[in-house]
């Protein structure tokens, strides 16, 4: 389910445009992910009208965990697939 999760997130990144950017900056954020997790747990309920709570709640849980973001980080840079 994680590793489905961030093929998502990856491939949306993908194709707005943001992989090397979104890859760069997962990678030097460092602690900063945990804060930005628990704001997305603060803000979750008013993001409910804009993104469902299970998308928010899965991001937010991503960016706790280190290895799910190098992961991310990892698959940002990678070439997409033919």
């Amino acid at each position: 389910m994680k590793e489905e999760r961030i093929a998502e997130l990856a491939e949306r990144l993908r194709a707005w445009g943001l992989n090397g950017f979104a890859a760069s900056l997962l990678e030097s954020a460092g602690p900063l992910t945990f804060l930005g997790a628990q704001a997305l747990y603060a803000v979750g309920p008013m993001l409910n009208p804009l993104f469902p709570e299970d998308e928010v709640t899965a991001l937010a849980r991503l960016l706790e965990d280190p290895a799910s973001l190098q992961a991310l980080a990892d698959r940002l840079y990678q070439e997409p697939p033919s």
